[in-house]
């Protein structure tokens, strides 16, 4: 067997990182240098003073991407600090090249300060056409995304949106795989993090109307404490608010409590916290998406002895690996494409739709597209488009109904 932990290390020591600057154009001459830097380069500046919105056009702007982190929650090593996040920033920065062909630089900042961060982001958003929260802990990272919304790029957090739309994304392929109805499902979500409350809002169709989404029957969600109820005394404010739409009948205990007559169980929590006998308490072919890594919660072996419908991992080694890959590479290229000022839920939903209609024909094995399909970015990208769209559409729409002439 392959030393993966070897391998990789001896990779980044030889080439000292993984991602460089290149250059566009040719920089041998002094016509070159005139044009590029001094004098010529003083006409684009100029122009972009006058009109700063040329920024987008006569720089590297309009396709850049800050992969930004505080190193408080990177991958399964949890708060490691923000030189120890610098490789994982590398390889997000090589995913957005490789698939999307969208420019990205890792920003990694030496403060775990809430308003530090939302200050840094904001001082240097001229430089970017948008901003990939990453690897920052929970409750901050919603707070954080909350209040960059307004800075007219968009601003994502794509541990708590990519891993929700993928899931839903597959989500959509099993319902059509096992006969079953969105609309009509009980859904159990162990974890309240960021991927966790994501998932959450986005099947329960937050900000969405009800002719785009229909939100499943029931939502519950667990934490390391247990189910989510209304008598508990230590949520937060975002967990908190999950009970305006989760667990409506106010059910008590543990997660084997929950998935009881479940259809579907969305697992983004720790190893081997399930075994088969809980799938058989669950509703006829329940759907398992058993996300925790490097280890699952269940086996997809374990969950189809319990009797599992169909089974999805965050592992690439298994069939239907739930990966992020899948949807930010063609989220942020779209959105840069046309210019839209923020990732919206009916984005989000119109990426989830495109990732599931990019498998063909439905399999067990095989409800999500694989990780290494180049084609899913532009997809993806034209259906985020094509949303923005209707929300201009529908914002124009409003302007007119509240300030009728």
């Amino acid at each position: 067997m392959k030393d993966y932990s070897r391998e990789s290390l001896s990779l980044h020591e030889k080439l000292r990182g993984k991602i460089s600057v290149e250059l566009k154009t040719e920089l041998e001459t002094k016509e070159d240098m005139t044009l590029c830097y001094s004098p010529g380069v003083a006409e684009p500046c100029m122009q972009i003073a006058n009109d700063p919105d040329k920024a987008w056009t006569l720089t590297c702007k309009g396709n850049m991407v800050a992969v930004l982190t505080d190193g408080t929650a990177v991958l399964g090593l949890g708060n490691i600090g923000p030189a120890a996040a610098m490789p994982v920033m590398e390889g997000k920065a090589m995913l957005f090249k490789r698939f999307g062909g969208v420019d990205a630089f890792p920003i990694c900042l030496d403060t775990q300060d809430t308003e530090e961060i939302i200050r840094t982001v904001r001082l240097i958003a001229p430089g970017f056409g948008g901003i990939n929260l990453e690897d920052i802990s929970s409750p901050r990272c919603f707070e954080i995304e909350e209040r960059l919304q307004d800075l007219g790029i968009p601003v994502f957090h794509d541990d708590q949106h990519g891993t929700a739309i993928v899931t839903i994304a597959g989500l959509i392929n099993a319902c059509k795989l096992l006969n079953k109805e969105i609309k009509d499902l009980k859904v159990v979500i162990n974890g309240a993090g960021a991927a966790g409350i994501a998932i959450a809002n986005l099947l329960n169709g937050k900000d969405l109307d009800p002719d785009v989404f229909t939100p499943v029957k029931e939502i519950i969600i667990c934490d390391t404490k247990g189910i989510i109820h209304k008598d508990r005394k230590d949520l937060n404010s975002f967990k908190t608010s999950l009970l305006t739409y989760s667990n409506p009948k106010n059910t008590k205990g543990t997660v084997r409590d929950a998935i009881k007559d479940a259809d579907v169980f969305v697992g983004v929590s720790s190893e081997n916290i399930l075994i088969p006998a809980d799938i058989r308490t669950m509703a006829k072919n329940p759907i398992i998406f058993a996300l925790a890594n490097p280890n699952p919660e269940i086996t997809p072996e374990l969950a189809y002895e319990g009797g599992a419908g169909v089974v999805g991992t965050g592992r690439s080694d298994l069939p239907n690996q739930v990966n992020n890959v899948l949807a930010f590479p063609g989220i942020f290229k779209g959105a840069l494409e046309i210019r839209a000022t923020k990732i919206t839920p009916r984005m989000k939903l119109a990426a989830a739709h495109a990732i599931a209609n990019a498998v063909g024909e439905i399999s067990r094995d095989h409800i999500i597209p694989s990780s290494l399909n180049l084609g899913i970015a532009d997809k993806v990208a034209e259906a985020v488009k094509e949303a923005w769209l209707q929300e201009l559409e529908i914002a124009q729409l409003m302007e007119v109904v509240n300030h009728p002439l």
